[in-house]
């Protein structure tokens, strides 16, 4: 195509060589030249749009594909890593008070049983991966307000926050090892250990706690 637009150009020059209108054939000679040039940059520009949307939606594909479940079971003193194939791993674990019941209010350093997910991953200063909690939920508030109503807990009572599954700090996974519950109410796993749920659990894992 482009060899044809020169030759044509060649010959309507020859055919003007006496005439004043060189400078129009030049700029209709260079016009035809970048009409052959624009469609290829064109092109290239919808591959790379298609290319982005196709890798954005793969990571939100991957995102959204979480195979992951987590039962901690109290009684056990064990957290069960579950997938679409079933059991995955155990962790041992503890917690922060020999009462394994239900989190009453803030301060009573028992684990709150239901059903939660991670929120939040981060590393905390003291023992390192911490997966957060939603910690109370809608179910935890019904069951607290419930609790004051009948008088089983203070009107002046809070419910407290910050329930996670969080490392031993790094020189006591010993406590683990004892059933040794340290915790203000969360779960405590071995520090190397916590180091390799954090690296696959993501945000949105569904968490189920039981007694």
């Amino acid at each position: 195509m482009a060899g044809t637009t020169f030759v044509l150009v060649y010959s309507i020059i020859s055919v003007m060589k006496k005439t004043n209108l060189y400078s129009v054939v030049f700029v209709v000679s260079l016009f035809a030249v970048m009409s052959f040039m624009l469609p290829d940059k064109k092109k290239n520009n919808i591959r790379s749009a298609k290319k982005s949307l196709v890798e954005r939606k793969s990571k939100r594909l991957l995102a959204e594909e979480n195979p992951y479940y987590i039962i901690v079971d109290k009684s056990e003193y064990e957290l069960k890593v579950y997938d679409d194939d079933g059991w995955y791993a155990t962790y041992p674990i503890v917690f922060g008070s020999k009462d394994l019941g239900d989190k009453m209010r803030e301060g009573d350093k028992k684990t709150p049983n239901g059903k939660f997910k991670v929120i939040l991953k981060k590393i905390h200063d003291k023992w390192g991966p911490e997966l957060l909690l939603d910690y109370p939920n809608p179910e935890n508030v019904q069951k607290f307000i419930e609790r004051k109503q009948k008088g089983i807990i203070p009107k002046t009572a809070r419910i407290g926050s910050g329930i996670a599954i969080h490392a031993t700090r790094p020189e006591e996974e010993w406590t683990i090892d004892n059933f040794y519950n340290w915790t203000d109410g969360c779960v405590s796993v071995k520090y190397t250990e916590m180091k390799d749920l954090f690296s696959y659990i993501p945000v949105g894992t569904p968490v189920t706690i039981q007694p």
